[in-house]
């Protein structure tokens, strides 16, 4: 028999709020954490504003020793062990060096890229001739597990663990294979998270590609406008988010506070087939995970109240409406409420299915819905296929047991899962 998984810690470092309390704040309010970078403008981006988490020398050491931090030149692995020690503190742990090692908790935590700027870092003092001043910690600052095993080592974790990739789905997919394996007995917990490092090295490739803003480097705040008429690009972001996983039947012989219920979920991809791309999803794969995430959840499409969008503020906002329309077989006023967290933090890039899980999370314990920003000039190819009050602008109140968050990533990959509401 499957066991039943639930949710009992979350941590989250995103742009516009660094831990649980401050994130909550940040969207119930409609706050967002874009601002100008003059970095970027000295360097001649198109797209010079993005959102990056205010974290202090102070907050620094209250996660890292003095001997982690010095050579410490990774803001993604930075983002990451912070999210998921508060994660992990938050489900009632403690972060002890000399603590047992840990067989029944293992790690999932994705990423896109690691220590982009340390590497850089790097190649300068290898170009000038001495290797020995790269320093002992570059391997595991640069290599894409970095996180993992830092983030391990500090928890000292037995199980299983690893870092997934996969662009933009990272996050949820990782949430889903810490799900599976707790599922099928192999765990009885798994921190699942994932991260994105910031900067120049990293938003430049986007920049060139031309999928970011540039009408808004004057008023940072209105550039992530998912869902709007006005919408001309995607801002970057980076952060990281993090969630205990852990059977029920654990969760409840330690009293362990239960954010919510995983239920299920799909992973699959399109194949860059029927119109899919590197960059552009295959619409029926789309509408194919969503449907298979119902079935494999054993819920009906009705049951969904609120959706967390992936969302971007790209031309490919009206498909994914569309596609949700088709998978559900539901439109207009009989149409979920959906948000996009990318309209307060940007698109945090391998770290936004997991800070946008960890919003989804919130909204369902909380009951509200998070506003949409810069939306009020609704697209009018989505106006035939969702109400407008179903893309509140504004927080709202609201009484509801199921939200879907779904994620869809460069390479044409797909991930779609279902949290409920725990009652006991």
């Amino acid at each position: 028999m499957k066991k039943r998984v639930v949710i009992t810690g979350i941590g989250v470092v995103a742009p516009n709020g660094v831990g649980v309390s401050e994130f909550t704040q940040a969207l119930k309010q409609g706050k967002s954490g874009i601002t100008f970078h003059q970095e970027l403008k000295d360097l001649n981006f198109s797209c010079q504003i993005g959102g990056i988490p205010n974290i202090s020398d102070d907050l620094k050491s209250k996660y890292f020793t003095d001997l982690q931090l010095r050579g410490f030149n990774s803001s993604g692995i930075l983002y990451g062990c912070i999210a998921g020690i508060d994660a992990w503190k938050d489900a009632g742990f403690n972060m002890n060096p000399d603590s047992d090692l840990d067989y029944d908790t293992g790690l999932i935590f994705g990423t896109g890229t690691s220590g982009v700027e340390k590497f850089r870092e790097a190649i300068y003092k290898l170009d000038d001739g001495n290797v020995r001043r790269l320093g002992s910690t570059v391997v595991l600052q640069t290599m894409t597990s970095g996180v993992s095993a830092y983030l391990s080592g500090m928890l000292g974790l037995g199980n299983q663990v690893t870092t997934n990739s996969s662009a933009c789905s990272t996050g949820t997919e990782a949430l889903l294979m810490g799900f599976e394996r707790i599922q099928n007995g192999k765990a009885k917990r798994m921190l699942v998270g994932s991260c994105s490092d910031h900067g120049p090295y990293v938003w430049g490739g986007f920049d060139a590609m031309r999928v970011m803003t540039y009408k808004h480097n004057e008023d940072p705040e209105k550039g992530s406008r998912p869902m709007s008429a006005s919408a001309s690009g995607f801002v970057p972001g980076s952060g990281a988010g993090a969630l205990v996983l852990e059977d029920l039947e654990s969760a409840l012989e330690r009293g362990a506070t239960i954010y919510a219920e995983v239920l299920g979920g799909e992973v699959n991809s399109g194949g860059q087939r029927l119109g899919g791309t590197l960059t552009a999803p295959n619409a029926k794969a789309v509408q194919r995970c969503i449907k298979r995430a119902l079935i494999n959840s054993e819920i009906d499409a009705n049951a969904i109240q609120v959706i967390n969008g992936h969302l971007t503020a790209t031309s490919k906002d009206t498909l994914e409406i569309e596609n949700w329309t088709k998978a559900l077989e539901r439109k207009g006023k009989t149409f979920p409420y959906i948000n996009s967290t990318k309209s307060m933090t940007g698109h945090c890039l391998a770290a936004a299915g997991a800070i946008e899980c960890v919003a989804s999370i919130i909204q369902l314990k909380e009951q509200f819905v998070a506003p949409n920003l810069n939306c009020e000039d609704l697209h009018p190819e989505i106006k035939p296929l969702v109400t407008s009050e179903k893309i509140p602008t504004q927080k709202m109140e609201l009484n509801f047991d199921i939200i879907a968050k779904a994620s869809f990533g460069f390479g044409d990959v797909n991930a779609c899962v279902l949290f409920k509401r725990f009652i006991a």
